[in-house]
């Protein structure tokens, strides 16, 4: 539905002979339409209801005078996502469905013959917020009945002014599908993928003002810092490295696939998804001493349904770098080695990539969780696994910073090669500076220390 089929340009209600045209207390220029919008946002949706009502009948008498937005929630949301589609990375592809699948779930109003949720669920996220490839599939006749509901039973887009409704939508993004909270994490990217459709909304001209600013719902500070249980000492890695090549049979060598790609997370402390993605050309491997990584692309898994290319994984630059930029990651002297090895052993794939599936694929997130759930099995103690140590393989690359800093490495150079700024470097990692903690200990207790004895009297009052 194009948004601006709704923005006629009949002339306003006639005012007074001794007034001016009515303008909003709040300010805006002499177009009614815009008048009646701001009132919109000022005294909620019952005037807008009201105001609807008087200015459909101006419309049918021949003036046709431009009211509030005469969209449904529904209505504007598909047109929001199918706007922001293009050229957006497959994640926020899919971030985007899952946060306007939630608020539309909330504006629903009782119409006879809801779906089941599960149904109605599927049809929001699998086909109303996405843009079709050609050759994708047509939609089930099941989901396009959904929908069908859907558009009816949504309400007004203008209905968001109502601060009560505002707050029930916001408060239906804290809960899960099973009814719990909701990560903190989740609430906020929800909530911001909300704001910005309404900051959307008002710049189409759909709404007067922005319905989120009438009401005071704040999403929880996440935490920032990284939990120092997570953080496994050299030992401790080395142990879970080892027995990722265990996991598995060894002819199909599930587990030694990835022995240098989770290797490369503690070592030279990538990302997932950047893990993936290293090619042979862009590797300095010596025979000695320390290599390097021009690191230039990132491979995201986000499912077909999302990326421009029909795979699962997309295939960006690094994370908040422009496109083509590089990143210089050095390689030390024991992950040269294993990498060598790796090569040797498996080869590379197609493009060049290190790690692939035995069918050459990029390696799947399922596919390394498994393998890492049962190398912690294998290399910690029963008491150690039931704790949060390495509990993620993301948790290697938090070993890794972790372990740089304390080592006393410049905070800038750390950044650097993480990919991370500095500010965001000390915030995260000020928790799990163990080993210069304890030597600010050695050295404070040194000092104190030195005062437990008696000094002896200066000479110059001895008798």
């Amino acid at each position: 539905m194009d948004l601006n089929e709704h923005h006629g340009g009949a002339p306003a209600p006639e005012q007074p002979a001794d007034q001016s045209p009515a303008q909003p207390h709040g300010g805006g220029g002499p177009d009614g339409g815009s008048a009646v919008a701001g009132l919109a946002g000022e005294f909620g949706a019952e005037l807008v209801r009201a105001i609807r009502v008087g200015l459909a009948e101006v419309s049918g008498s021949g003036h046709g005078a431009r009211g509030p937005s005469q969209l449904s929630w529904y209505a504007f949301a598909t047109e929001y996502a199918r706007a922001h589609w293009p050229g957006r990375a497959a994640k926020t592809r899919d971030e985007v469905s899952d946060a306007l699948t939630a608020v539309t779930m909330a504006m629903l109003g009782d119409l006879p013959g809801r779906p089941a949720g599960p149904l109605l669920r599927r049809a929001l996220r699998h086909w109303a917020f996405v843009t079709l490839r050609p050759g994708q599939g047509e939609m089930p006749f099941q989901d396009r009945l959904v929908l069908q509901w859907v558009a009816k039973a949504s309400r007004p887009l203008v209905d968001l002014h109502d601060p009560v409704l505002a707050r029930d939508v916001l408060e239906s993004l804290r809960r899960k599908l099973d009814g719990g909270e909701a990560a903190v994490e989740t609430m906020r990217r929800k909530r911001k993928v909300l704001a910005h459709a309404l900051h959307y909304a008002v710049e189409r001209g759909e709404l007067g003002s922005h319905p989120l600013n009438r009401v005071r719902w704040r999403v929880p500070k996440p935490a920032v810092a990284v939990d120092p249980r997570v953080v496994a000492n050299p030992y401790q890695a080395r142990d879970l490295l080892d027995a990722v090549s265990y996991v598995g049979g060894y002819r199909r060598a599930r587990g030694r696939r990835l022995v240098g790609f989770f290797a490369g997370m503690y070592y030279a402390g990538l990302r997932p998804e950047e893990a993936v993605a290293p090619a042979l050309p862009d590797c300095r491997l010596p025979r000695t001493g320390w290599g390097r990584l021009i690191l230039h692309r990132t491979r995201p898994q986000a499912g077909k349904r999302w990326t421009d290319t029909g795979e699962f994984h997309d295939d960006r630059g690094l994370k908040n770098r422009p496109p083509g930029d590089t990143r210089v990651v050095p390689l030390p002297p024991r992950l040269v080695a294993m990498w060598r090895d790796h090569v040797s052993t498996f080869g590379t794939a197609d493009d060049g990539r290190l790690f692939f599936t035995e069918q050459g694929r990029v390696v799947s997130y399922s596919t390394y969780h498994r393998v890492w759930r049962e190398s912690r099995d294998l290399a910690l103690s029963p008491a150690l696994t039931s704790t949060p140590l390495a509990k993620r393989p993301y948790d290697l690359r938090h070993s890794a910073l972790s372990t740089w800093l304390c080592a006393g490495a410049n905070p800038a150079e750390v950044a650097q090669r993480a990919g991370n700024s500095v500010e965001v470097l000390l915030s995260r990692y000020a928790k799990c500076l163990y080993d210069r903690q304890s030597i600010n200990n050695q050295r404070i207790e040194g000092l104190l220390s030195s005062y437990d004895q008696v000094p002896e009297p200066d000479e110059q009052f001895e008798e």
